[in-house]
This record gives C-alpha cells, structure tokens and sequence, in this order.
C-alpha cells in the first residue's frame, strides 16, 4: 500500500505541475479580459436568473434544478478536508489564491457551461446531453481530442475521484460513532445504487432539496465561530494577506506553495474548468446557452466563497490549524499531532460549540458527500454514453464501476485516495481548459448576443445557425 500510495503521489506532483496552476490563472485572467469581467459585472443578473422560473417541459431540467447539481457535487470535501489539507501544504495564503481562482475561475465556468448549452444533443427520450467532449468535436472539429477527453472525463468522476468523498465520510463517523469504516462504506454505497440507477432528473430533484439544505447549516455554523471570535478576525485576516505575498514572518518562505496548493484545492473544490460542471449544464432547459453559463459562475461563487472561506474561517480562528514546509518539517504546531484534513474542522467545531457537533458534522458531511457523488456518477456517465453511442449496457456497467471505486475509499489510505482524486481533476483540467481557451471566441460571441437582445428588452433566444452551430437533433426547436 505504501508504494502505492508514493506512485500516485508522484503521478499528482506531474499533472499538477506549476505549468497547469499558470494555465488556468492564465486562461481564467484571458476570458475576463475579452469578455469584460462578465463575473462580476453581471453578478445581478446571475442571482436575477436562479429565481427565473423559466418554462421546463419534460425535455430538461431547470436551470435552478442545474444550479443545485453542480454546487451538489461541487460542495464536498474538497471544501472542508481539502481547504484544511491546503492550509497544511500552503499556509493561510493559499485561503487568498483560493479566493483568487474563484474570481477568475468563475468566467471559465461562464465558458465551459454556456458552450455545452449551445452545442447540447437531444436523447430519444427528450432529455439533453453535452459537455466538453460535445463542443470539442464539434466545435474544435477535432473527433480524437473529444474522445480524449471522454475518456479521461469517465476516469475521473466515474473512477479517480469517488473514492476521496467515501474516505472522509467514514473517518468523520468513525471518530463521531465509532462505526466502522467498512460497514458505512457499504451503507453509502446501497444508497447510492438505489439513486444512480435512476435519471439526472431524480438527481436533480435531490440535488435541489439538499443542496440549500446542506450549505446553510455549515455556513451558520460558520458564522456562529465567527461572531464567537470575531476580535481575533483582524489578525487572521492579515495573515492570510501577508501569507499570500510571502511577507509573513513565519510563513513567507513557503509562498509557491501557498499559490501552488491554493489554486489546487480551488480547482477541486469548485471545479472551474475542468468540465464537471458543463456536463450537468448541457441538461437544462433554457432559451439562451448564456443564461446557464452565468448561473454556473454564481455556483463557484457559493462553493470556494461561502463553504470554502467557511472552512478556512472555522479552523484558522479557532487555531486549530498546522503548517508544513514541504519537507516533513513543521513551521506551526498547534493541533497536537490532529491529521490534516476533516478532522481539524471536526474538532474546531466541538472545541468551540460542544462535543455534539462532532456527531453533527458527520451528518452534514453525509449530505456534501451523497450530492456530490451523484453528480461525479452522472458525469461520468455521460461520458460513457457519448464514448458509445448510449449503450444501455456501457452505462450499466459505468456505474457498477463507479460503486466499486467509490467503496474502496472505505478501505484505502487517505493520502492515496486525495492523490487519485487530484490526478482526475488535474488530467480533466489539462484536457478541458484548452479547449475552452481556443473556444473562447465563441463564448464570448454567445455572451454578447446575450447582452444585445437583453438591451432591446427580449428575453434573449439562442438561434444555433447564427453562430455556425448544426442543431442535427433538434435541442434548440422548441416552440416559443
């Protein structure tokens, strides 16, 4: 196990090089320049869409049914384990860097959702189907880069990635209940089943349930460490600051690795494109592709500013927090050997609030870890149909693997299974940021016929011929 674990660690280290943390800053910073910081100069309009009631046939779901899937599988652990795991590597700088590729990583969301929109399929059965390997093939024109990317897309969601959520669900419940890690990993894994042999509507439909639910009960719980601490928010807040900038006196040596692991645990936690989020995005029903591309920017926003900035909140205030030069040495010690990860939120929360809340955080952790393997289980599987035709019997199979893989997170080292998961988003990152930097004329063609039919007062209709986009199924002939 232990090679293992040093294999797939020195895979990470290569897919996540400083080259892919330049290229998604650097794709991230060269979309809001063409499209004129669409993330922030449209904030109103984002928040003005999730409440649109905008009419949904049996074709698709809502927009706000896709809003609530992908900050479903987005808010997970990488908010929690991976925001303490990169306070751990990085420094409290890495909190600002994840703000940062938050900002940026919003517009890519904007690109990657609003172009699986325009370049979406229709099922026989009416519902839509899309996502990065779509719109690369046919808007790159490029058939072996989209199946590259399929393929790597299944392996990350349906494989790679499944794992880290299932770990961190039975250590909470292991030091909560003391239940062991194997039977709760069977018990999540029944429960999936009985879901994703389901539809992306039944997903959906759990998605926006518990997707509300889930992120208000961790974001008060936040907050209640927050007023309890707030004279000791100044100082935390100009050591995240100084961290970042490497002027900290104790952490100013280790400033590659507060923007390294910043970045990286950014991406994991709102997946900025990587693609995830497109793939969910291609299922709505909407009259313009722009639309789902800026609800999909509001979502990054909820996912690394609300529940990532909690997180970081909850153990930094509460110092429940250690750092690490990156060479097994410790620059601050203060948790007394606690592991990295979801067990310094686990007991930042019981430090501060009693020990009860050890036992709720489990069930909270339940929810993120439940919504977000769902959506992982319909990425994943949309892939599989694109990769063969949407054969009944590929997809059976798809999800079989992904309950496998998901199980073994209940029984393999933690350090092992967050390097598997880094390697999915890293290698989906490579594949799906490209291919929106080289699509980005369109992106922003699709944002600004956005704009323009809005300034004449419509609500804005995408025609798909306008842009040089063939609607062969008939995702965009709708009666209006």
């Amino acid at each position: 196990m232990e090679q293992f674990s040093q294999f797939v660690t020195h895979v990470d280290n290569m897919v996540w090089s400083m080259v892919l943390v330049l290229l998604c800053l650097g794709v991230g910073l060269y979309l809001s320049l063409r499209m004129r910081f669409p993330q922030i100069r449209l904030l109103r309009e984002m928040v003005r869409l999730l409440t649109d009631r905008e009419e949904c046939k049996s074709d698709g779901i809502t927009p706000f049914q896709s809003f609530a899937t992908t900050v479903g599988a987005r808010v997970g652990m990488g908010n929690i384990a991976g925001v303490a795991s990169a306070i751990f590597y990085g420094g409290p700088g890495s909190v600002f860097w994840m703000w940062i590729i938050a900002l940026i990583g919003a517009v890519s969301a904007y690109a990657e959702s609003a172009l699986a929109q325009a370049y979406k399929v229709r099922n026989a059965d009416g519902t839509y189907q899309g996502g990065p390997a779509y719109y690369i093939e046919k808007g790159l024109k490029c058939k072996p880069y989209a199946i590259l990317f399929a393929v790597v897309a299944f392996l990350g969601p349906g494989l790679l990635m499944p794992g880290v959520q299932i770990n961190s669900l039975v250590t909470v419940f292991e030091e909560a209940f003391s239940v062991s890690r194997i039977v709760v990993g069977l018990i999540c894994c029944l429960i999936l089943g009985v879901v994703v042999y389901g539809s992306i509507k039944r997903i959906a439909k759990l998605a926006e349930l518990l997707a509300p639910l889930m992120c208000g009960i961790y974001i008060v719980a936040a907050l209640f460490i927050l007023f309890t601490n707030i004279t000791r928010l100044p100082g935390v807040l100009a050591m995240i600051f100084q961290s970042a900038f490497g002027i900290h006196a104790v952490f100013g040596g280790i400033l590659g690795s507060a923007v390294s692991w910043g970045v990286k645990r950014g991406i994991y936690s709102n997946e900025a494109g990587m693609g995830c989020g497109a793939i969910v995005s291609a299922a709505a029903e909407c009259s313009h592709p722009a639309k789902q591309g800026l609800i999909q920017s509001f979502s990054i926003y909820v996912d690394t500013l609300f529940i990532g900035t909690s997180t970081a909140f909850i153990v930094l205030l509460t110092g429940t927090f250690d750092v690490t030069d990156g060479a097994g040495n410790l620059l601050l010690d203060q948790t007394g050997g606690i592991e990295a990860g979801i067990k310094w939120t686990q007991h930042a929360l019981m430090g501060s609030m009693g020990s009860w809340t050890g036992k709720l955080l489990a069930i909270i952790i339940v929810l993120f870890v439940f919504t977000s393997m769902t959506g992982y289980c319909y990425q994943a599987e949309s892939n599989v149909r694109y990769l063969t035709g949407n054969s009944k019997l590929a997809v059976g199979i798809g999800r079989a693997i992904f309950l496998s893989a998901s199980f073994l997170g209940a029984v393999v080292d933690a350090d092992a299974m967050w390097a598997m998961g880094d390697i999915g988003y890293g290698l989906m990152a490579w594949a799906n940021i490209i291919a929106i930097a080289l699509l980005a004329p369109k992106a922003s063609a699709l944002l600004k016929d956005y704009e323009k039919q809005k300034k004449q007062g419509k609500d804005p209709v995408f025609h798909p011929e306008r842009f040089g986009i063939k609607d062969e199924t008939g995702a965009w002939k709708k009666e209006r």
